[in-house]
């Protein structure tokens, strides 16, 4: 049994720390600080109590750490979306294997079944604490208890007038403390009272979930006995004929169109004429749905191995050879993908949704060689594990690659070739791509026109942003923005010599030659 004082005075203090950390402030280094102090004031709590965590599960610290510092690193979307999401999922991985250690032997069941008793115990364990622990004071005394805390209310009723005589007296004395006591009882006026009690409400809600998430780890996360492990969770129903059928069926399609493809992969451009297809409408209309056919084969080729009969040894390695097969053929296909990716970015650019498929397909391509090694040496279970290492490593290199200003530096280097610059699109993004943009700004090769465009999308994205002027409190602090306004700062000077048009829709830039540029792209969502 936790310590019940210890336990909720701990998750109190965190849900007045949320509430001091995030309370009418933007998103900042705030979201790693509270994560450190729940990780630490959890760790104490059940260590007080003599709970220890399993060595393994300290492996998800690493983690953790990763994407919560990455929050107020980078800001673009989808990259800033994945470091929170990421940082809580493994939040409560931990909390899920806490004592057992044995999340690297979760199957997919087991994690979607652990975080559903995990939100039941956030929701119901709390209540059965609490009766649990007033069933123990009542056997304990819980009258004596109770006449310790009346002589503090008497204590404090009594203090009360008293130190309202000596702090009036006070505030005659020194305009300064004056100041600060009126200052003080300021915060108790009844116009702000709804707003206290809907801070205090969603303070003791946390608290009570934090409980929750505590007394799992402490009492249900020792991960005895694992879904599917003595036996399959869903028997195979279906029978090796018809399995085999559908798999193999697919398998020739697939071999169909990866002949196909061969003449594109070694006859170059001058193969793709095909019914008037220009070479880059043959990429744009390609990758999507080659993506989409490799996701769908791997969950099928998935719910084949759960459902699929295979009680001789010879079928096994039929079906484990249809398999492989299948995946290996959805890999040239991901070539092909990836190739008509290249493709169109080299032709149109690169933008935020043409970046993250390039990306997303060097991990699904490395999960999908995962998968035919798990199916040759038979450790299919271990499939939960190697997909969340892929999650892992999507997310990872997104915030290493720096979304942002790699399709600043991207763009700008294909504009060196030729390519028309979109400033109107790089003013679109967010403060991670302001250093690529000072940094184009030196870039040997680029022409004039393109220098203008670096500048313009600088200024507009500025204007979009409106004023940065006034300070934002520390718990708001971002590197990405920081540097930004560094970097804008220092270029002052040399941003002077173009003027912002902002009267009217829409928004344009007029450079030092008298280039004019837009401050809005309908390239934002292609």
């Amino acid at each position: 049994m936790l310590n019940s004082k210890r336990l909720w005075t701990t998750t109190l203090l965190l849900g007045l720390a949320f509430d001091f950390l995030f309370w009418k402030k933007m998103p900042g280094i705030s979201f790693a600080i509270f994560v450190a102090l729940c990780l630490v004031g959890g760790y104490i709590v059940l260590r007080m109590d003599g709970v220890l965590p399993a060595r393994r599960s300290l492996w998800l610290l690493a983690p953790i750490a990763f994407f919560a510092a990455m929050t107020f690193v980078r800001q673009e979307p989808l990259t800033a979306f994945l470091n929170y999401a990421l940082t809580l999922f493994f939040m409560a991985l931990l909390a899920l294997s806490y004592l057992g250690g044995r999340w690297p032997a979760y199957s997919l069941s087991d994690y979607l079944a652990g975080f559903f008793r995990l939100a039941g115990s956030m929701l119901g364990r709390p209540l059965s604490f609490i009766a649990e622990t007033r069933r123990q004071r009542k056997e304990a005394g819980a009258d004596e208890n109770t006449r310790r805390v009346w002589p503090v209310v008497r204590g404090l009723l009594i203090a009360l007038p008293i130190v309202a005589i000596f702090a009036s007296l006070l505030s005659s004395a020194d305009l300064v403390f004056a100041q600060r006591l009126d200052d003080f009882i300021a915060l108790f006026r009844l116009e702000k009272l709804p707003e206290y009690i809907f801070r205090g409400m969603y303070i003791f809600l946390l608290a009570y979930l934090l409980v929750g998430i505590l007394l799992y780890a402490a009492f249900k996360s020792r991960d005895e006995k694992l879904l599917g492990e003595e036996k399959p969770v869903v028997a195979p129903f279906l029978g090796f004929t018809e399995a085999g059928i559908v798999l193999g069926s697919v398998v020739l399609l697939f071999a169909a169109f990866v002949v196909v493809q061969f003449q594109y992969f070694f006859g170059g451009q001058v193969n793709i004429n095909i019914d008037g297809y220009t070479y880059s409408e043959y990429a744009r209309r390609g990758f999507g749905e080659l993506v989409t056919v490799a996701v769908f084969s791997l969950l099928l080729f998935l719910g084949l191995s759960t459902v699929a009969r295979r009680d001789t040894a010879v079928r096994r390695k039929v079906f484990s050879g249809l398999g492989i097969g299948l995946v290996v053929l959805v890999l040239v296909m991901l070539v092909s993908a990836f190739q008509r990716l290249t493709l169109y970015e080299t032709v149109y650019g690169f933008s935020r949704l043409r970046t993250y498929p390039h990306v997303f397909m060097v991990w699904l391509g490395i999960l999908l060689t995962a998968v035919v090694v798990l199916e040759i040496v038979q450790r299919q279970r271990v499939f939960a594990v190697a997909a969340l290492f892929a999650l892992l490593g999507f997310a990872a290199t997104l915030d290493l690659l720096n979304v942002d200003a790699f399709i600043v530096r991207q763009n700008v280097q294909l504009s060196v070739g030729g390519r028309e610059l979109d400033s109107a699109y790089l003013a679109s993004l967010s403060d991670d791509a302001i250093p690529a943009l000072a940094d184009s700004l030196e870039v040997s090769g680029i022409s004039a026109w393109t220098r203008d465009g670096v500048a313009a999308a600088m200024i507009c994205y500025r204007s979009n942003e409106g004023s940065r002027s006034e300070p934002l409190p520390w718990q708001s602090f971002h590197l990405a923005r920081w540097r930004a306004d560094r970097v804008y700062d220092a270029l002052q000077t040399e941003l002077s010599d173009y003027t912002l048009h902002d009267d009217d829709w829409p928004v344009t830039v007029t450079s030092p030659n008298g280039a004019e540029f837009d401050c809005w792209s309908g390239y934002f969502f292609d």
